[in-house]
């Protein structure tokens, strides 16, 4: 009995030394930016913590939990499973196929009822662990063999062409980005992406070919909005209205006419950084943008910090795929990129983003965590 209560006692003490160890100032970023998000939510309700804003703090609440118990778990363990997750998450993108709902013209979630799953967010995860895997004690000599990284490029591909086929665009060029800045981070030559990168160039004319309709509308109005204002080039139109009419110091909280007034298309969704820059100005706006900048370097400072190769691309990659939410979203809302539907991290309405996220931010607080643990080969100490 007394063995048993030392046994306990120890296991509470080292639970909560790595709470201690948790990087409580990222976590206070994080939830100024949900703090913002559920500000935006209710305005966009017209003054109304329902439909939004309330299940949007639900899901927040639920997401820290996750976020907690994923910094404390031993970065070992992630290691060790990363594989089967990521089979767990190439099965649910089987699934979209077999028994996927359909919302707006896209077989993306599964519905499970208190939730409507997206496998391709859970996907964005079990890649980068995966890939951080795969390149974890691989050497410069091994990494320069073409060999070595046609398994990681078969990863990428799989879950790339089931996620172009639902269709998303979108999510598929952010698996492929992140999985970019781990293949670079683990020693791949610039040359090889740059063969990639012409390579990909050089079969825009054949990929124009698979690409849905709306998608082409999508680039053709990006490249020239105006030429149909009232159809394909609405939203983008609208949204330009709305950064600009803030001004400085915005319209006022709940003072938004271009949401409002229902001419702002996706308010809640993809479109909520331009009723965000309407209601409080570019003050308001660059105020959030301030918040994004100091989460991404605290996530880059901390997988750098990491001792071991899995730690530090883990971190980087999730915070890389944290950045191309950021940057995609406010890029297409202004129209320098097309509307791809990629959410604004924390503060566009949305369940799977939302969890998937704060599991990503986990992951990275175990980096931190952890991060002077010695983690071998297959996620021993010793390999």
């Amino acid at each position: 009995m007394r063995t048993w209560h030392l046994d306990s006692t120890r296991h509470r003490m080292t639970l909560g030394r790595k709470l201690g160890q948790v990087s409580w100032p990222l976590v206070m970023l994080l939830v100024m930016v949900a703090g913002m998000g559920f500000a935006a939510l209710f305005s966009a309700a017209g003054g109304s913590l329902d439909p939004w804003a309330s299940r949007q703090m639900a899901r927040f609440g639920m997401g820290m939990a996750i976020l907690l118990v994923v910094a404390v778990t031993d970065l070992k363990i992630w290691m060790r499973y990363a594989y089967v997750l990521y089979a767990l998450g190439m099965a649910l993108l089987v699934a979209v196929e077999v028994v996927g709902t359909i919302g707006m013209g896209a077989q993306r979630w599964i519905d499970l009822g208190f939730i409507q799953l997206q496998p391709s967010e859970v996907m964005k995860i079990a890649l980068v662990l995966s890939l951080a895997r795969y390149f974890h004690s691989a050497d410069l000599y091994a990494v320069g063999r073409p060999l070595f990284l046609l398994p990681p490029l078969v990863m990428v591909a799989a879950p790339v062409a089931f996620v172009l086929k639902q269709p998303d665009l979108g999510t598929a060029m952010m698996l492929l980005m992140s999985s970019a800045v781990i293949f670079f981070m683990a020693g791949v030559r610039w040359w090889k992406f740059a063969f990639v990168l012409v390579s990909g160039l050089a079969a825009i004319p054949l990929a124009w070919q698979f690409l849905h309709e709306y998608q082409k509308k999508r680039v053709l109005t990006f490249l020239n909005p105006e030429s149909d204002p009232l159809g394909a080039g609405y939203h983008i139109m609208q949204s330009k209205i709305a950064l600009g009419s803030g001004g400085l110091f915005g319209k006022g909280f709940l003072q938004g006419t271009q949401s409002h007034l229902n001419f702002l298309p996706e308010k809640q969704t993809d479109f909520i950084f331009t009723m965000l820059a309407e209601e409080w100005g570019m003050a308001g706006a660059l105020f959030l943008l301030l918040l994004y900048v100091l989460i991404i370097a605290y996530g880059y400072a901390i997988a750098l910090r990491s001792r071991s190769q899995f730690g530090r691309l883990v971190g980087l990659g999730m915070t890389s795929t944290f950045f191309l939410y950021v940057f995609i979203n406010i890029a297409m809302v202004m129209g320098l990129l097309p509307v791809v539907g990629v959410p604004l991290p924390l503060i566009s309405y949305g369940g799977t983003a939302m969890l998937t996220l704060l599991f990503g931010f986990g992951l990275v607080v175990c980096v931190w965590v952890h991060r002077d643990s010695v983690v071998g080969r297959r996620g021993g100490d010793d390999g």
